[in-house]
Protein backbone atom coordinates (compact mmCIF):
# COMPACT_ATOMS: atom_id res chain seq x y z
CA UNK A 1 0.00 0.00 0.00
CA UNK A 2 1.21 3.70 -1.04
CA UNK A 3 0.93 5.93 1.78
CA UNK A 4 -0.39 9.43 0.06
CA UNK A 5 0.43 12.63 2.26
CA UNK A 6 -2.43 14.40 2.90
CA UNK A 7 -3.86 17.51 3.95
CA UNK A 8 -6.96 16.75 6.38
CA UNK A 9 -9.39 20.07 6.83
CA UNK A 10 -12.48 20.06 9.33
CA UNK A 11 -15.12 22.78 8.76
CA UNK A 12 -18.43 23.87 10.45
CA UNK A 13 -21.17 26.31 10.26
CA UNK A 14 -23.26 27.22 12.53
CA UNK A 15 -26.40 29.88 12.63
CA UNK A 16 -28.37 30.95 16.05
CA UNK A 17 -31.61 31.16 14.54
CA UNK A 18 -32.50 29.43 11.33
CA UNK A 19 -31.97 31.87 9.61
CA UNK A 20 -30.00 33.90 12.16
CA UNK A 21 -26.34 35.60 13.17
CA UNK A 22 -24.28 32.66 11.51
CA UNK A 23 -20.15 32.38 11.48
CA UNK A 24 -18.34 28.76 10.01
CA UNK A 25 -14.98 27.43 11.48
CA UNK A 26 -11.77 25.94 9.82
CA UNK A 27 -9.29 23.66 11.42
CA UNK A 28 -6.73 22.57 8.88
CA UNK A 29 -4.53 19.54 10.12
CA UNK A 30 -1.48 17.48 8.36
CA UNK A 31 -1.72 14.05 8.13
CA UNK A 32 0.11 13.62 11.40
CA UNK A 33 -2.49 15.54 13.22
CA UNK A 34 -0.25 18.34 14.08
CA UNK A 35 -2.43 22.21 13.40
CA UNK A 36 -1.57 23.96 10.64
CA UNK A 37 -4.20 26.67 10.78
CA UNK A 38 -7.46 27.49 12.39
CA UNK A 39 -9.66 30.06 12.40
CA UNK A 40 -13.76 31.10 12.60
CA UNK A 41 -15.29 34.13 10.88
CA UNK A 42 -18.54 35.76 11.16
CA UNK A 43 -20.36 35.59 7.84
CA UNK A 44 -23.64 37.81 8.37
CA UNK A 45 -27.01 36.59 8.89
CA UNK A 46 -27.53 32.59 7.20
CA UNK A 47 -29.33 29.48 7.40
CA UNK A 48 -27.18 26.53 9.14
CA UNK A 49 -27.09 24.96 5.92
CA UNK A 50 -25.73 28.16 4.03
CA UNK A 51 -23.32 28.53 7.00
CA UNK A 52 -21.65 24.75 6.37
CA UNK A 53 -21.76 25.53 2.63
CA UNK A 54 -19.80 28.79 3.54
CA UNK A 55 -16.90 26.84 5.43
CA UNK A 56 -16.41 24.62 3.20
CA UNK A 57 -15.62 28.09 0.59
CA UNK A 58 -13.92 29.77 3.48
CA UNK A 59 -11.24 26.46 3.75
CA UNK A 60 -11.07 26.26 -0.01
CA UNK A 61 -9.97 30.15 -0.08
CA UNK A 62 -7.68 29.71 2.42
CA UNK A 63 -6.14 26.62 0.94
CA UNK A 64 -5.83 28.74 -2.41
CA UNK A 65 -4.00 31.27 -0.70
CA UNK A 66 -1.64 28.94 1.11
CA UNK A 67 -0.36 26.89 -1.94
CA UNK A 68 2.88 26.64 -0.28
CA UNK A 69 1.11 24.32 2.42
CA UNK A 70 -0.47 21.91 0.28
CA UNK A 71 2.07 21.64 -2.23
CA UNK A 72 3.43 18.25 -1.08
CA UNK A 73 -0.49 16.76 -0.43
CA UNK A 74 -1.73 14.78 -2.73
CA UNK A 75 -5.22 14.75 -1.02
CA UNK A 76 -7.40 17.34 0.94
CA UNK A 77 -10.26 15.76 2.83
CA UNK A 78 -12.68 17.59 4.23
CA UNK A 79 -14.41 16.42 6.93
CA UNK A 80 -18.27 18.03 7.97
CA UNK A 81 -20.34 17.11 10.23
CA UNK A 82 -23.66 18.07 8.09
CA UNK A 83 -24.67 15.11 6.29
CA UNK A 84 -26.84 17.08 3.91
CA UNK A 85 -23.74 19.34 3.14
CA UNK A 86 -21.61 16.00 2.08
CA UNK A 87 -24.41 13.90 -0.01
CA UNK A 88 -25.07 17.15 -1.84
CA UNK A 89 -21.17 17.62 -2.58
CA UNK A 90 -20.67 14.31 -3.25
CA UNK A 91 -23.27 13.97 -5.82
CA UNK A 92 -25.50 11.42 -4.04
CA UNK A 93 -28.20 14.24 -2.74
CA UNK A 94 -30.15 16.45 -5.48
CA UNK A 95 -29.97 19.81 -4.71
CA UNK A 96 -33.34 21.76 -4.77
CA UNK A 97 -32.69 25.30 -3.00
CA UNK A 98 -31.34 28.14 -5.47
CA UNK A 99 -29.32 29.30 -2.97
CA UNK A 100 -27.30 26.09 -2.06
CA UNK A 101 -26.92 25.22 -5.90
CA UNK A 102 -25.42 28.36 -6.42
CA UNK A 103 -22.84 27.83 -3.30
CA UNK A 104 -21.95 24.52 -4.88
CA UNK A 105 -21.49 26.30 -8.22
CA UNK A 106 -18.56 28.49 -6.52
CA UNK A 107 -17.17 25.97 -4.23
CA UNK A 108 -17.05 23.57 -7.83
CA UNK A 109 -15.65 26.86 -9.39
CA UNK A 110 -12.88 27.28 -5.78
CA UNK A 111 -11.80 23.91 -5.79
CA UNK A 112 -10.37 24.15 -9.74
CA UNK A 113 -7.95 26.30 -8.17
CA UNK A 114 -6.57 23.30 -6.06
CA UNK A 115 -4.49 20.69 -7.77
CA UNK A 116 -5.14 18.13 -5.23
CA UNK A 117 -7.79 15.52 -5.35
CA UNK A 118 -10.50 16.58 -2.85
CA UNK A 119 -12.86 14.67 -0.61
CA UNK A 120 -15.83 15.36 1.51
CA UNK A 121 -16.60 13.17 4.41
CA UNK A 122 -19.33 12.83 6.86
CA UNK A 123 -17.86 13.23 11.20
CA UNK A 124 -19.95 13.16 13.72
CA UNK A 125 -19.98 16.59 15.58
CA UNK A 126 -18.51 15.19 18.24
CA UNK A 127 -15.66 14.53 16.06
CA UNK A 128 -16.31 18.29 14.69
CA UNK A 129 -15.80 19.65 18.20
CA UNK A 130 -12.65 21.97 17.59
CA UNK A 131 -14.29 23.67 14.01
CA UNK A 132 -17.57 23.68 16.39
CA UNK A 133 -15.52 26.02 19.16
CA UNK A 134 -14.59 28.40 16.90
CA UNK A 135 -17.75 29.20 14.78
CA UNK A 136 -19.31 29.89 18.50
CA UNK A 137 -16.59 32.28 19.35
CA UNK A 138 -16.59 34.09 15.91
CA UNK A 139 -20.40 33.90 17.03
CA UNK A 140 -19.84 35.37 20.45
CA UNK A 141 -17.36 37.66 19.26
CA UNK A 142 -19.71 39.46 16.79
CA UNK A 143 -22.16 42.30 18.06
CA UNK A 144 -25.22 41.63 16.16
Amino acid sequence: MIKTNSLNIFTDGGARGNPGPAAVGVIAKNQQGARLAGFGQSIGRATNNVAEYQGVMAALKWLINHQDTISNCQQINFYLDSTLVVNQLNGRFKIKDLKLKNLIIKIRDLEKNISQKIFYKFIPRTKNHQADFLVNQALDQKNF
